[in-house]
């Protein structure tokens, strides 16, 4: 199974000024971030950011905030439980820099009584949730805990833009989501699978990005 560019959202957890000084390899983590985050933005793949207790913490790093459709502060460690960030992550909201498109079909509300069908729950148009952040034991592992329990969403794991204060505490969190069903990938690897081809308009930016 590839990601499709179409079909993903990406989400970054907590990469704050207050704690990227205190993270293993926390800047390699950050630069990766801001990877994939231009590759969103390219690509019109939605980009969402969380900050734990902003008011101690801080904001994320100014780069990576700009390149965020919407930033969304926390108390949980689990990011899901925010009813805000959830709902939008189900919506499959587009990115800001998207196009918009009028929705074909027309609307069922249009339909005579007769003809109406009982909605059916509408599946999330962007169901590949690709996530990274710190710390990836806690705030981030937790997030993707609990997204996997929609069973709307498929989650997946960028780990060379993750990390912990301890290089053990990351790996733990990667051993665990692997065996609770997530998709553990790199930068590259969903770079290259949002492309699909070198033929892609996109692709010499987004090459440059990852050089």
């Amino acid at each position: 199974m590839l990601l499709e560019c179409d079909a993903s959202q990406l989400l970054l957890v907590d990469y704050q000024d207050k704690l990227m000084p205190a993270i293993f390899e926390g800047q390699a983590a950050l630069g990766n971030a801001l990877r994939l985050a231009q590759a969103a933005r390219l690509l019109q793949v939605p980009v969402w950011g969380t900050e734990q207790n902003p008011d101690k913490l801080g904001p994320n790093a100014p780069a990576l905030k700009a390149l965020c459709d919407r930033s969304f502060s926390k108390m949980s460690f689990s990011a899901a439980v925010e009813s805000s960030l959830l709902n939008t992550l189900l919506s499959g909201a587009q990115p800001a820099n998207a196009a918009r498109q009028s929705p074909s079909g027309g609307n069922a509300r249009s339909l005579p009584k007769h003809l109406r069908k009982e909605a059916a729950p509408t599946p999330p148009e962007r169901p590949s949730i690709v996530i990274a952040g710190c710390e990836a034991h806690v705030c981030l592992l937790q997030t993707a805990l609990s997204l996997l329990e929609q069973e709307e969403l498929e989650v997946w794991v960028v780990t060379d833009a993750c990390s912990s204060r301890t290089e053990r505490n990351r790996d733990a969190a990667f051993d665990r989501l692997a065996g609770a069903g997530a998709e553990l990938v790199t930068t590259e690897m969903v770079v290259f699978e949002w492309l699909r081809d070198c033929q892609h308009p996109a692709f010499r930016q987004a090459l440059a990005l990852i050089k």
